[in-house]
């Protein structure tokens, strides 16, 4: 017997099975990221301890310290670190979702756009958890971690997850259906890393430079999250939660119309 809008009773609605396939997809990434090897939790916690570390000791000779404002150095440092990881895992493990889940497009529920929604999702709660333990960790060795204003460091953290959602879902489509994209991609991360903000501050360099620097959305987000933590650190010049967002949704609106149009051919390569 059919029901008011004609659907056999017991039917899942679109919005239930797409959920079920989220969470089936979710459980599976899960398992593979976290159980598929033995160090996975290791290399996710010493890369940026690692990182930390080399840049603290070349902080000796060049004095890093000394050109940020209102902030101890070692903290700042981390913050950036971890918001453009942040970024950069997202757009990075969005690439490979699409090719790394191809047998599941022969179930007709299963969209290119399910695993890379889920992949980034799973990689900004991973990073998140490994951020909270840097904390915890640098309370107890003294550091000034603790966030001077909570709810602007969330905003920024939330934000920049989202600018790594929006740069996986384009590149996802983009490395897929031009393979050379994939690679020219992974060349400019640690470029970016620099023009970020991350290792030295932006501050330093000329004006007119800086206006340049600053088409980037990355150093708006990383210097609102410090911001967060330190109520008088002076961030750049120019830096706006409001670009950030609009950049945010651009590449969300283009990554979501360039799944839906091209969705025959990724479920084909």
């Amino acid at each position: 017997m059919a029901n008011v809008k004609g659907a056999p009773k017991g039917a899942r609605t679109p919005w239930q099975v797409t959920r079920s396939v989220w969470y089936a997809m979710f459980v599976r990434e899960a398992l593979s990221r976290t159980m598929g090897d033995r160090m996975g939790w290791f290399w996710m916690v010493f890369e940026p301890v690692a990182f930390v570390g080399i840049m603290i000791a070349i902080r000796g000779f060049i004095r890093g310290d000394r050109l940020v404002a209102n902030a101890d150095f070692i903290p700042w440092l981390i913050m950036g670190l971890m918001g453009f990881m942040l970024v950069r895992e997202g757009m990075m493990r969005g690439m490979g979702a699409i090719d790394a889940n191809r047998a599941l497009f022969a179930y007709r529920q299963v969209q290119p756009v399910d695993p890379v929604l889920v992949r980034i999702f799973l990689e900004g709660a991973l990073r998140s958890f490994v951020f909270l333990i840097f904390i915890a960790g640098g309370l107890m060795l003294g550091l000034d971690m603790y966030p001077d204003n909570a709810v602007r460091a969330l905003a920024a953290w939330a934000s920049l997850w989202c600018l790594g959602l929006g740069l996986g879902l384009v590149t996802s489509v983009a490395a897929t259906m031009v393979p050379e994209v994939g690679k020219v991609v992974s060349m400019l991360s640690l470029p970016l890393m620099i023009l970020s903000g991350v290792i030295m501050p932006l501050n330093s360099l000329p004006h007119w430079l800086l206006e340049y620097l600053m088409l980037n959305p990355i150093p708006h987000g990383l210097e609102t999250l410090r911001l967060g933590f330190f109520e008088n650190y002076k961030v750049v010049h120019g830096t706006s939660m409001l670009y950030l967002w609009l950049f945010t949704f651009t590449l969300i609106t283009l990554g979501l119309l360039m799944h839906l149009r091209f969705v025959n051919r990724l479920k084909a390569k």
